[in-house]
């Protein structure tokens, strides 16, 4: 891009592990290549009210190891409107900010891209989601984290599973896309996966359990993505085993939000550092209004019109194996 002398980064929507590394890597890449860069704190809503920060490589020292968010994040209802991304646009201007790099989810590039062509101004979008659920990537940021934070826990759940002869259900994050759920379950060895993509149906689900019964055993574990199609809620699974299967002791337990937190694994760091990298690397090149991705090991870029707009497709072949390696 002509006349590129400073940019500016932000984080929008629900924190992941590596956004950190995101922003150090935007920042570093800035610094390298000869331009200014800010931070602009609490996503949008901070970009409306001139909450702003220039950010040098030192001031990113000692925060790749850190989870969550530094600039922290937030979704803003006023970016929404007209008025308020008039007020955004306004303050670029006036600290002569020539291009934005956004870190977020489906949410985070809508209004990146609304704000891009209402303003004419360069955006580039990273992907920062533990669901893996955008479209033209194959990771997010944060999804591998996730993943180990969940087998962790399922894998102490397991232990008293085992020990008390229960069947737990555990609930993980994933209101529209499986991902978590499917991978996590493969690799902490649950007998059943619920996702939103794929509708078994109680009486499926049922029979699968008591089959595991009749063979030997005598606890189970269940994944179930919070999106799941059965029962609509994790409570109302659990009361159809515990009335159907009355041998079962079924217990709940929801992971809840630790699946954001901790400290980003190394395969999040590097990933984060790839993409953060790459997305000052985009705007060099003139690039404007795409996501920064990865598709087989290489860096790609994405119209925020496809990553937004066409679902992701889960991998119906890792299905196969849960339904395989469950038995």
């Amino acid at each position: 891009m002509k006349n590129l002398q400073k940019i500016a980064v932000l984080t929008s929507g629900g924190d992941s592990p590596g956004m950190n590394a995101a922003i150090r890597a935007v920042v570093r890449n800035a610094a390298y290549s000869g331009l200014v860069c800010d931070g602009i704190y609490r996503g949008y809503q901070g970009l409306i009210e001139n909450d702003f920060i220039e950010l040098g490589p030192r001031d990113v020292k000692n925060t790749i190891n850190r989870g969550g968010t530094f600039l922290k994040s937030a979704r803003s209802k006023d970016f929404m409107t007209k008025e308020g991304r008039q007020k955004a646009f306004n303050n670029l201007q006036a600290r002569r900010i020539d291009a934005l790099v956004v870190i977020g989810g489906d949410g985070t590039f809508t209004g990146a891209s609304v704000f891009s062509s209402e303003f004419d101004i360069p955006v580039i979008g990273i992907p920062g989601t533990i669901d893996n659920d955008i479209n033209g990537t194959d990771y997010t940021i944060g999804y591998d984290t996730a993943l180990n934070t969940v087998v962790e826990a399922i894998d102490k759940i397991r232990d008293t599973a085992s020990s008390h002869d229960r069947l737990f259900l555990v609930e993980v994050m994933g209101r529209d896309a499986g991902d978590i759920a499917l991978n996590s379950g493969i690799g902490a060895g649950a007998e059943e996966i619920l996702i939103p993509e794929e509708n078994l149906g109680i009486e499926r689900l049922i029979e699968s359990l008591e089959k595991s019964r009749k063979t030997g055993k005598t606890s189970s574990i269940v994944v179930v993505s919070e999106g799941d199609q059965i029962g609509k809620n994790i409570t109302n699974v659990a009361d159809s085993i515990q009335t159907q299967l009355p041998d079962y002791e079924v217990k709940v337990t929801v992971l809840g939000h630790i699946q954001r937190g901790g400290s980003p694994s190394c395969f999040d760091r590097v990933l984060a550092s790839r993409l953060g990298v790459g997305a000052v690397d985009a705007l060099i090149e003139g690039k404007s209004n795409i996501m920064v991705g990865i598709s087989h090991k290489k860096i790609v870029h994405v119209p925020f019109e496809t990553a937004i707009n066409v679902k992701k497709i889960i991998d119906t072949d890792l299905i196969r194996v849960a339904d395989i390696v469950s038995t």
